[in-house]
This record gives structure tokens, C-alpha cells and sequence, in this order.
């Protein structure tokens, strides 16, 4: 962070004077990357309080009390973990420091931050000790404390009922952490009004917002793009992944990345989320492979996610075409179904119908289309759902709140949400085909389901791994903006590749 006259961000960051504020305390990691005003944060206030207003559950003097981040070690050793903040204390508070917590007064809406009271030794070991004033500075909010005075400073301000953040993931099963101290127990608490409330606020996002979605959609494009014109084949997956990483943070000052890099090749790319320890994105990869490349930077907290798929060569052979053309076709039908209003079931439920025609039309599937829709034939090819929020989080909150329900039919089950689209939300479209074995043999033991497939034809594509191409979108008040650049028919990667290996 620094306190200095923000320029006019630069040509290549869409940008507009309402959504970016020429004063106060900015951060940016260089020149070349983008500012964002600590302003963010305080429009975010402003509305996560105003809707908490509007709720007869919230009395006069409610607090809300965060948590934020803690700096963890590698296991037993004194090894620090990079540290990344909590994403609801970073949408709040935009601290980049651990162990703080943060109050927001309903009533005025003034913030107030608490830091951790640091030994003299910090200043040896880890710099300079600032004062509470830097931080107040810094963050712009209206008072800064040590959090051994969490207590004293809220029966100071005459604080009512403490609305602390517990909810539900519904992407990881997991419980968010709620804020405590040594002496809650003198102040009345509530666990169960916040996190509906600031998941919403989350759902939408503010035009500051869109504008670090925008830039980090931008440099994980150019990312792609680089690693595009690099491969070869006998290169390692993990080199590309390396390059994509490389690019990202030397470009784009994303140190950390949104999840963890899928870089397949071949029949890894059948491999959902490949690229784990146990998978860890090591294979050769051959002048006949398909690559899926699934890798996303993050840049201030706010996450990209783009799947890139292209054959090694540079040169698509005709399955390698027919397969991608599929989900291809599938994306760009979805992109222009996508408006206000609409349910995001139904979107995946068109990609399962263009990908089934498509495959329909190749011989690879015979029969009829309702019929295979009927029995979630597309679930065998397209085992994921075909998007998901996107923010501060790659599976961002408010997917599935109260009155949205998760269907239990195949595919759709694996939808991370299934909810009417609003102008301002943010998504990933992301249809893909796949050749997984075991989903295929269950596939073709089931009779429901091995009547409309063509096993002769099908055992081309078998080991080929699959295709995915994914994008990241913004609902607008007419249709959607997209935010990725990359090249994606078949004449445009191809194009790029030979002009790449050219040079």
C-alpha cells in the first residue's frame, strides 16, 4: 500500500473514473500493475451495512466482528506458509497483514481495524514496527487498536450484539472461522445473521471489483498465451505450468495463484483436477497430445480461472477437431443464452444438449437427443458442472443459499450453483468433453445409456483425454462481458501456434 495521486490506469485496464478514485491509500505492487483505492473496501462496507439495516433482526449498537487470517507454519517446523488473507476479512478490509480482526459499527458504519501487539524481536527479524497510525493510514478507517484490546475497545464504544461470521460452505464442507476474544462472553452474540447477508454482497460485485477481475483475467490471459507460444513437444507438463506461473507474477504481480495448476497432456486431461501431489503435472508431453490446461493467477485476493485446450503440434487432427469444436460450439451458446434472469441449471443443461448433438453428429452417439437428455447421457461425457461464482474466491461464496436447492440427478449434482442469474454476478463457462475410462465402461454396462453409444467409434477418442475450454464472464444488465482474451476457434490457435513458431 501507498498514500499517493492514482494515474489514469492505462489503456490495457478498462477503467472508468466512477469505478476507480483518484485519492487516498492505493495498492500496487509496481508500475506496471494495477492500483486499486483502499475505497474498494469502504464501498463494500457501505453495503454489507446497509443491508444489515435493512433486516429486523439487527438491533441499534450491532457490531460485526471478523476474523481475520492467521500465519500458519509448515507442519511442526518454523517454516512460514506464504500468507494469503481470509477472503471475507479481505473483501471488508483489504488488510494484508495475518492475525488481525475488524469491527464495523452498523449504526455509523465506521470501521475500526486490530492488530496483533508485536515483540521488539519482530523488528530484527521480520522490519520495521508500525504504529496503529500507519495502519488506520493505510487501510483508511476511522480507528485502529491492538487485538488484546478487543474487549475494552467494544464496551468503550458502547457495543451492542456482536453479529459474528459462522456459515456454510457449500463448495468445501468447511465452516468459516468466527471471530473471539477473551472476554465475549460479557457481550450479547449472534451466529446466524451475517453470513447469508455478506455472501450476497459477495454474489455481486461492485465496479471496483470487476475492475481487478478484468485485470487478472488479463494477465492470466497473456499467461496462456505465452505458454502457447513456448510449448514443444518433449517438454515437461510442469515447465508449462512453471511458465504460466512465471508470467503471472513477473507481468502481473500475482504472487499467488487462484488454485492449483491443472497442466495435463494426453489422457491426463480425462483427469478432472489433475496436477495434485499425487499427479503432480509430470508427464512428457508428445507431438500427438491434446493439452488441457487449467491454471488461473490472482491478483489482490481476486481469482481468474481459464482452461485452455490445443494439440501439441499446433495442428488439430480430425478427432482432435470434432471433440473441440463440441465444446466450443457448447461455450458460445451458452454465452449468448446468458442474461439476466436466467437459471444457470439451464445453461448447463444447453451445453449438454449441443455437446450430445455434436457427438450425435459424429457417430460417436446414435439416437435420439431427448431420450439421451432424459437419462443424463451427458453426464458420462461431462461429469462437471458448467460454471461457478467467481471473486475472491475461485468457488466463490453464495452458490447455494437458503431456498436454492442442489439437484441429485448426474452432472447437475456437480453444479456449484443453481441460481437465477442477476446482473453484476461473475462467472466461469466451462463445458468440456471427456474420455474417462471408468464412466465410460459404467456407461456401457448400463442398458439405459449403452444404446446411444456407438462403441466402435467411441474407442478413437478413448486415451485422447478430453477438452474443456473455459471462461470467465461478468452478468450484465443485457447479456455478459467476457473477460478472457485468449484464442479459441480452431483457426485462431492454430494460426497463433504457427506465427509463434515462426519467430
Amino acid at each position: 500500500w501507498t498514500s499517493h495521486h492514482v494515474p489514469n490506469p492505462s489503456s490495457r485496464i478498462s477503467s472508468s473514473s466512477s469505478q476507480m478514485d483518484s485519492t487516498g491509500p492505493v495498492f500496487q505492487l509496481g508500475q506496471h500493475t494495477l492500483p486499486v483505492n483502499a475505497s474498494l473496501h469502504a464501498t463494500n462496507r457501505t453495503r454489507l451495512v446497509e443491508a444489515l439495516r435493512e433486516s429486523k433482526a439487527v438491533t441499534k449498537g450491532a457490531v460485526v466482528l471478523l476474523q481475520g487470517g492467521e500465519q500458519t507454519q509448515r507442519y511442526c517446523t518454523d517454516t512460514d506458509i506464504v500468507f494469503r488473507q481470509e477472503s471475507f476479512f479481505h473483501w471488508a478490509f483489504g488488510v494484508r497483514e495475518a492475525d488481525c480482526v475488524g469491527a464495523i459499527d452498523v449504526d455509523t458504519g465506521n470501521a475500526t481495524l486490530y492488530f496483533p501487539r508485536l515483540p521488539e524481536s519482530y523488528a530484527t527479524w521480520m522490519g520495521k514496527i508500525q504504529p496503529l497510525e500507519y495502519f488506520q493510514q493505510q487501510y483508511a478507517v476511522e480507528c485502529c487498536q491492538y487485538t488484546d484490546e478487543v474487549g475494552t475497545h467494544l464496551k468503550s464504544i458502547n457495543a451492542g450484539t456482536l453479529l459474528l461470521l459462522r456459515g456454510f460452505n457449500t463448495d468445501s464442507g468447511s465452516t468459516c472461522r468466527s471471530a473471539a476474544f477473551l472476554t465475549m462472553g460479557d457481550f450479547q452474540t449472534d451466529y446466524d445473521l451475517l453470513h447469508p447477508i455478506i455472501c450476497e454482497c459477495r454474489v455481486i460485485k461492485t465496479p471496483q471489483e470487476l475492475e481487478v477481475l478484468r485485470y487478472c483475467n488479463r494477465i492470466s490471459s497473456e499467461a496462456h498465451k505465452s505458454v502457447m507460444s513456448k510449448i514443444r513437444p518433449g517438454m515437461k507438463e510442469y515447465q508449462l505450468e512453471s511458465l504460466f506461473l512465471h508470467e503471472c507474477y513477473f507481468r502481473g504481480g500475482c504472487r499467488h495463484c487462484s488454485y492449483t495448476c491443472i497442466a495435463a497432456s494426453g489422457d491426463n486431461a480425462a483427469t478432472l483436477h489433475y496436477g495434485h501431489a499425487g499427479a503432480p503435472n509430470d508427464k512428457t508431453v508428445d507431438d500427438g497430445d491434446m493439452v488441457l490446461f487449467d491454471m488461473g493467477g490472482e491478483y489482490y485476493c481476486y481469482s481468474s480461472d481459464i482452461t485452455c485446450s490445443y494439440p501439441v503440434s499446433g495442428k488439430f487432427t480430425a478427432e482432435q477437431r470434432t471433440v473441440y469444436e463440441a465444446v466450443l460450439k457448447a461455450s458460445r451458446a451458452v454465452m449468448a443464452a446468458v442474461k439476466p434472469g436466467v437459471c444457470w441449471t439451464d445453461m448447463h443443461l444447453l451445453a449438454d444438449r449441443v455437446q450430445l448433438q455434436a457427438l450425435i453428429d459424429a457417430g460417436v452417439l446414435h439416437g435420439d437427443l431427448e431420450a439421451m437428455m432424459e437419462n443424463r447421457l451427458g453426464a458420462v461425457f461431462m461429469p462437471h458442472g458448467l460454471g461457478h461464482f467467481m471473486g475472491l474466491d475461485v468457488h466463490d461464496v453464495g452458490g447455494y443459499p437458503e431456498g436454492v436447492k442442489r439437484s441429485d440427478l448426474p452432472g447437475l449434482r456437480s453444479l456449484r450453483t443453481a441460481r437465477v442469474l442477476k446482473e453484476g454476478m461473475v462467472l466461469t463457462i466451462e463445458p468440456g468433453v471427456y474420455f474417462i475410462d471408468h464412466l465410460l465402461n459404467q456407461a456401457l454396462a448400463d442398458p439405459k445409456l449403452n444404446c446411444f453409444m456407438n462403441e466402435e467409434a467411441l474407442s478413437k477418442f478413448r486415451k485422447s483425454g478430453g477438452v474443456r475450454i473455459e471462461d470467465d464472464i461478468i452478468v450484465t444488465g443485457s447479456g455478459m462481458e467476457l473477460m478472457t482474451d485468449v484464442p479459441r476457434t480452431v483457426e485462431e490457435i492454430e494460426a497463433f501456434m504457427a506465427k509463434a513458431r515462426s519467430q
